[in-house]
């Protein structure tokens, strides 16, 4: 991969350009915070050729929240639960929106000729 490649890839969020480091210190959690939400199977980090741990804005995004769950008492077991109810629950939603939508066109009325 060039880097004219790399900065082409800079908005998108799944793309893994944190190092664990970096990430944990985005956060303000500990490396070993994100190494128990992969080992809770909630994110699973890339790993470089190197075999680094690299983690996308996505997968922040997801382990922000089980931050804030775990900073409100929750355990991280429980939390991880928490979030992929959550994901499911929008993803749910999402397609029933789109079922709704269909619906709605195919039962409009034609315009008349």
């Amino acid at each position: 991969m060039t880097a004219d490649d790399s900065f082409g890839r800079l908005d998108d969020d799944d793309y893994p350009a944190y190092t664990m480091g970096r990430a944990a210190a985005m956060l303000g959690t500990t490396q070993g915070f994100l190494r128990a939400l992969g080992e809770a199977r909630l994110i699973t980090p890339l790993r470089s050729d190197g075999g680094h741990r690299r983690y996308s804005r996505y997968q922040l995004r997801i382990a922000a929240r089980a931050r804030e769950l775990v900073d409100q008492g929750t355990p991280i077991d429980a939390a991880c639960r928490i979030i992929i109810l959550e994901d499911q629950l929008e993803e749910a939603q999402r397609i029933n929106a789109e079922y709704r939508r269909v619906a709605g066109e195919s039962s409009a009325p034609s315009p008349s000729a």
